[in-house]
């Protein structure tokens, strides 16, 4: 493996880390929301989360570069706030990558808070304990397993990104230039297949131990669970 390479593997798996643990809160809100209460609006709310799911990803792209963008609303009030850019940086790719994951994120999450027995909150809402105390030690730890599988699903989506990122903050090598851009942009050389192949070889084997890590985990967290 060669430092180019190298180095796309490195601003991949940090865009993908970024976006995820960016949209992990949001997506247990929107999660917990769905799940825990009804309200008018609610099938519009999950139309919205699901979206990006089913829209072409360049419209999401394009989207984003709209509100994101340098001349964009949000772009100019998060430069002017914090200091962040996100058009044609590695900051924009993680927000591309987080939007695309955000609605894997928010299903296995809502499906777990759905099938918790919310008789352990009550119960421990009449022994005293606080609404905080019930969302850490009784809510959080059940709903583990869900934020894990929606964190794995989100990250291998998060890794693979290419529509939504290309149009957002285009191809740049060293600076948005994540696996799948570095794939396309081999493929499109006469002498890029080899290399191509290598980072598809790297792609494949890093979504695979994602998958069988967060099985595993699920697995353990479960049967601790049900213990």
């Amino acid at each position: 493996m060669g430092e180019t390479e190298l180095s796309i593997i490195l601003l991949s798996a940090r865009v993908a880390f970024t976006a995820i643990l960016c949209a992990l809160v949001p997506a247990f809100a929107v999660a917990w929301l769905l799940a825990r209460k009804e309200f008018t609006g609610k099938g519009i709310v999950q139309a919205l989360v699901t979206l990006p799911l089913v829209l072409p990803p360049v419209v999401t792209g394009y989207g984003l570069l709209i509100l994101f963008g340098s001349k964009g609303p949000l772009g100019k009030l998060f430069e002017t706030l914090f200091g962040i850019g996100f058009a044609f940086r590695w900051t924009g790719a993680a927000l591309a990558a987080g939007v695309m994951a955000f609605p894997l994120l928010v299903r296995p999450i809502r499906l777990s808070l759905e099938a918790m027995d919310r008789g352990y909150g009550e119960a421990a809402r009449t022994l005293g304990a606080s609404r905080l105390t019930v969302f850490f030690t009784i809510t959080l730890p059940l709903a583990l397993p869900g934020i894990i599988a929606g964190s794995v699903l989100g990250f291998a989506k998060a890794l693979g990104e290419f529509g939504a990122t290309i149009t957002f903050v285009s191809n740049i090598p060293g600076e948005t230039q994540t696996l799948s851009l570095a794939i396309y942009a081999l493929l499109q050389s006469p002498s890029g297949d080899a290399a191509a192949l290598r980072l598809i070889a790297i792609a494949v084997a890093l979504a695979l131990a994602a998958i069988v890590a967060s099985e595993y985990l699920a697995r353990k967290l479960t049967a601790k669970g049900r213990a």
